[in-house]
């Protein structure tokens, strides 16, 4: 293995386990198990990191599989080198003990006198991470191979601590609106037992009480026609609803429903909704679920005022000028 020239490279100072460096540049200090044969012993490669001062490779030298796999279990290393020795220690069948026996994906690279061409691919179908032939590559190079292999596992690591965190917020997502559904259905309960308390008082006082019974479960196409404005409403928002407002409006007047029917079909609709998103978040769709029944309580309650007024100030005829006297 030859040894190469000085390169620009980042380094930071720091702790002796891989600091913060950034993403793209090697590493101050890598601690390495290399685990050989009887045919080859790691002296050779112990001589070769220690004339590149690219960066601190400490090495520690383990004999056959028994004694790597004791010293990966016991031991933290930011890589593994694996030699491969024809009629001796086989790489591949080392690759596959570390992946059995140990629970963390461990950066393996494989050393070895075969050509890349004929081994890279064996490599990588065992599940190392790269095949280098000693005779023909450089210390530098293996240094940025070894480097390059901690940096991929580095990132599948964050990359799948992010799923998990991101799996985590959505779920706490979807609870949480589950529980303000709950809530807020128990709510609407509440207001109609209230309801139904206050008017049995009324009824041992007068013979005339207003019908408080349930209303009938409301129209399939009444509850399509909310179902699509509030998928309209989470995409658009408010902006381009105006008229379909009025005229949802209109229709619950008359149909008689009262808020608390609204706002039970307003939770219906919103908990298949809830329920249909699967991975993903539900927090837009609650604010967006939240805004459409407050724009709908305003529009119902003004076109209630609106019938009200109508029946105490019903409009009357007005009589041609003249006409007054007769």
């Amino acid at each position: 293995m030859q040894n190469t020239g000085e390169i620009e490279m980042c380094r930071t100072d720091g702790e002796p386990r891989l600091p913060a460096t950034p993403w793209g540049c090697l590493p101050p200090r890598m601690r390495v198990l290399f685990i050989t044969g009887r045919h080859r012993t790691g002296s050779w490669l112990a001589e070769a990191f220690a004339t590149d001062n690219a960066s601190d490779v400490v090495l520690n030298e383990a004999l056959g599989i028994t004694e790597g796999l004791a010293r990966l279990r016991d031991e933290l290393y930011d890589a593994v080198l694996v030699s491969h020795e024809i009629g001796g220690l086989d790489a591949l069948e080392v690759v596959d003990a570390i992946r059995a026996g140990t629970s963390e994906a461990q950066p393996i690279i494989i050393l070895g006198d075969q050509s890349e061409q004929e081994m890279a691919t064996v490599s990588f179908e065992s599940g190392a991470d790269a095949y280098i032939c000693v005779n023909t590559t450089t210390t530098r190079t293996l240094i940025w191979q070894v480097a390059r292999a901690v940096e991929r596992h580095a990132l599948i690591a964050e990359n799948r601590r992010l799923q998990q965190s991101q799996r985590h917020r959505l779920q706490l997502e979807h609870d949480e609106a589950s529980r303000m559904l709950k809530q807020q259905r128990a709510m609407i309960l509440d207001l109609t037992e209230l309801r139904s308390t206050g008017a049995a008082a009324t009824a041992l006082e007068s013979p005339r009480v207003p019908d408080i019974s349930p209303r009938p479960v409301l129209p399939d196409p009444l509850t399509s026609h909310y179902r699509e404005l509030l998928r309209a409403y989470v995409i658009m928002g408010s902006g381009n609803l105006a008229d379909e407002m009025d005229r949802l409006a209109e229709l619950f007047a008359l149909a008689m429903i009262t808020p608390q029917q609204a706002m039970l079909l307003h939770l219906h609709v919103l908990e298949e909704m809830i329920n249909g998103l699967g991975s993903r978040s539900a927090r837009h769709v609650m604010n967006r679920a939240d805004m459409l029944i407050l724009e709908v309580m305003v529009h119902l309650t003004e076109q209630y005022r609106m019938r009200y007024l109508h029946r105490v100030h019903p409009p009357r005829q007005l009589t041609l000028p003249g006409f007054e006297a007769a």
